[in-house]
Formats: C-alpha cells, structure tokens, sequence
C-alpha cells in the first residue's frame, strides 16, 4: 500500500512546509497554507508528460511554419497577443468574476471555428445547457465549436485525442483535476500538474490552449506564480462594475509587447472592441472645471487620453486623508511632497481624493504631470485652460522630465481636438530638432516646453 505523507502548501506561492504555520515564511501571507495528502506517485507524476526528444540544431536552421498566427477576427484581443494566436502556446486569462472572460473567449474562438478550424470549449463549473443559454445571447453557432463539460484531466486528454481540435479552452483551470494526485482541485499541485501536463501536451502538438484562471481577493490570479511562470501569455482582464469599459491587458508575453491592452465595451449583446478608446475615455469630463487635467498616455504601443480629476479640501481631523483610485497611491504622495517643497502649494494638511475617469489604471511616469495639474488646479479653484492636453515625468528636485512616443501622444491629442500640448522642454528640444513641428502645422498647436514645477505653474496653464 503506498504511504501517504501529510503536507501543509501555500496556496499563494506554493511553499511546501510539514506542519501548519499561520503566514507562510516566503511570501508573508496569512493564514494560506492547507493541508494536502501527498504519496510517492503524487512526487513523481510529472513524469508521466511526453514531451518529444529533441536535438540541438542551429538557430538559422530553425524552418517556420507557414501558419505561425491564428487571428481571431476581434482586433483588440488579437493587438494584446502581439497580431494573433501563436500555435503551441499556452494563455493564461484572469479576472473577477462575472467581468467577462468566458464571454470574450467563446466570441473569439466562434471567429475561430468559423474559419474552418475545430474549437473545444472545456468547463468544469457549467453545463452546456448553461453555455448554450450564453451562447445564443452573443450570437455563438458555429458548428465547429464542441463544448465539453468535464473535471478530470484524464477524460479531457482522451476526447481531445479523438476529436483533435485545432484550439482548447479550460474554463477553469482551478476546477480541472487529476487522478495521479490525492490533493483536491484547486490545490497548488493540482495546478502544477494539471497545467504542466495540458501546456505540455499543446506544445507536442502545436496547438494553442486557453486556460481561465480565477483570481484571490487581492485581485491577482490564484496560484500566481505557478501558473505565470507555466505559461507563454498571461492575460489581465479587469475594469469597474460601475462602467461598461473593460481593459484587456497582457501582463506577460513571450511572443509580444508587454502591457499592451484591448478595450471593450460590455453591451447586451457581448463585449464590442472599442478601436478609438480616446473618445470614450474622455467623453463625459465637465468643461472648466478646476481639477479636471486631460493627460496622454501610452499603454502598450498605443496612445490614450485619459481625465485625471481631483478634489482637495481642508481636513476636518487631525490626518489629513488620500483617497486615490486609478493611480499608485504611493506615486500621488511622493508628488503631494514635491509640490509642497518645490511648488510652494501648502496642501500637506488638506484630504486629497485623485480617479482616474472611466475606471482605468494607469502607471506610467508621464502621467506625473497630470496628477499635479490637476491637484494644483482644484487647490487653486481655476479651472484647466479649455484644449489644454499634459505629459510628463516629475522628479524628488521638481524638475520634469522627458517621456517617450512624444508624437504618438501629440498625434492623438490632435486627433481629438487639443491644441495646446504642456510637455517637458527636452521632449520640446527633440520635436523642434525632428522636423516635427513643420508636418504638424497645419493643425495650429501651441506647444508649452517646461523644466520644472515652478515653471509649470507659472506657464499659464490655469486661465
């Protein structure tokens, strides 16, 4: 009889430790290890993948395959995985539930199956009655896509071997178990092998795997770690139930860039790709009023305008509060200080509240500029000037720094209607050097350089 060994596992990071400990001693969480039963075979199981013996060869040697990429026929998705589908890659796509995950892969792969190419859809949480019923609301028919609803790892390799789909989907990877190990599903070695044996076996056959991973309620996929390093792609969906927005965003991407993302709208009918997400983001925001900035933002390759609001009030109690949402909380202190110091705006004793319009996140350095627009303009109670777009970088000295894709952002803010662009003089310098100012003259922008925060006050930036 196989002797059985009882071990305590984090379900966060996947540290392994013989008894129970309330925080785990690697990644300092609480109370997330959980007793498992393991055996000699649960230890060797990883064993049983066959992956092909493979031989060095020289990398100029290497032949492509003529179909490299599969398109899914929904831009934005195809924009975050780098132009499409790679055979034999493994996606990882996480997200809060109900926030669309399953909606949006059942539109792409319908795309998918209607090219001709055989699509299984595995659940381990729902009936196919149940897709069906979500299937007929976002217009799903297509004959070549097979729906499977099923948990055990055995029975799914098995009909994928008979029916030998070009594309899989695992909704969810968490609910999905195997008969080699004695753990639960959902457990850290259920995931381990679960997934290693799926991404090992679309890998020997080329064919590309969805795996839908649930996330903990810090909003990060569970079993993070495990998973991330597993998998060629992983895929972050995420936005406010109090939008119809929603921001698909590649976290990791072997075959891509990194923080690229797609933007959807969630209608009746399914999610529709918003191709201009600049409009939408920006089509609601008050005209002159104070603390309202409108920034332009890379995310991925692609140029965004974005609001940045603000409301600064003196502080009723002893410590003064931020509230921030959208934006490193971290980040909006530091400039808090910097403004105080460099800029002279006595706001250290004053509750600061900081969004992001629309419910995006942002986190790139040009935003800085914004954030201290805005929070000075509310503090100053004078409003923004009317067509007046930011960007920039702040330093601890108070001096603004340069960004890049400089005419990506002025481009779009063009396109949009702004004519007047506030940047960093080194971005300035480099423009005037470029010839840029002469193949943008017909649309009459008056451009704003600024070295520092005292400049940037003083630059006529509040009418």
């Amino acid at each position: 009889m196989t002797k059985l060994k009882t071990i305590h596992t984090c379900q966060s990071c996947g540290y392994i430790s013989p008894k129970w400990l309330g925080r785990c001693p690697d990644c300092l969480s609480w109370n997330t290890l959980l007793e498992e039963k393991v055996s000699e075979k649960d230890r060797t199981a990883s064993k049983s993948i066959n992956m092909p013996y493979s031989k060095p060869q020289p990398i100029n040697k290497i032949e492509r395959i003529k179909e490299d990429r599969v398109l899914t026929a929904i831009g934005e998705l195809d924009r975050v995985l780098g132009g499409g589908v790679v055979m034999g890659s493994a996606v990882l796509v996480g997200g809060d539930p109900g926030i669309g995950k399953s909606t949006l892969l059942l539109q792409a792969l319908n795309s998918v199956a209607e090219g001709g190419r055989q699509v299984l859809y595995v659940s381990g949480e729902e009936s196919p009655i149940q897709i069906k019923l979500r299937a007929d609301r976002l217009g799903v028919a297509s004959e070549n896509l097979c729906v499977l609803a099923e948990n055990s790892l055995e029975r799914i390799i098995e009909v994928i071997e008979n029916l030998k789909p070009k594309t899989v989907v695992i909704d969810s990877i968490q609910t999905i178990s195997t008969s080699e190990l004695s753990s639960t599903a959902g457990t850290i070695a259920q995931l381990r092998e679960v997934s290693a044996q799926l991404i090992g076996y679309a890998k020997t056959h080329n064919m590309p795997v969805f795996l839908i991973g649930h996330v903990t309620k810090d909003g990060l996929i569970a079993g993070p770690k495990v998973l991330e390093h597993m998998v060629d792609t992983v895929l972050h969906f995420e936005g406010d139930r109090g939008y119809p927005y929603r921001i698909l965003r590649a976290i990791k991407n072997r075959f891509g860039s990194v923080n690229e993302i797609g933007v959807f709208e969630m209608r009746d009918g399914g999610l529709e790709e918003i191709n201009e997400p600049s409009g939408f983001f920006i089509a609601d925001r008050p005209s002159d009023a104070a603390g309202s900035v409108v920034v332009a933002s890379i995310e991925g390759s692609r140029p965004i305008l974005i609001e940045v609001e603000s409301l600064v009030t003196p502080t009723l109690f002893g410590m003064p509060s931020r509230t921030i949402v959208g934006v490193d909380h971290k980040k909006v202190s530091l400039l808090i200080a910097v403004m105080v110091r460099k800029g002279g705006l006595k706001i250290g004793a004053h509750d600061i509240f900081l969004k992001i319009g629309g419910g995006l996140r942002v986190s790139e350095p040009a935003v800085d500029l914004g954030v201290v627009a805005s929070v000075a303009s509310n503090f100053l109670n004078k409003p923004v000037k009317s067509g007046t777009v930011v960007f920039g970088e702040v330093g601890l000295a108070g001096e603004i720094r340069g960004v890049h894709h400089t005419e990506l952002r002025v481009k779009e803010s063009a396109k949009m209607g702004f004519k007047r662009c506030i940047i960093p003089k080194d971005n300035l310098e480099r423009l005037r050097k470029s010839g840029f100012f002469n193949r943008m003259k017909d649309e009459n922008i008056e451009f704003i350089g600024v070295n520092n925060i005292e400049d940037f006050l003083g630059s006529g930036l509040h009418s």
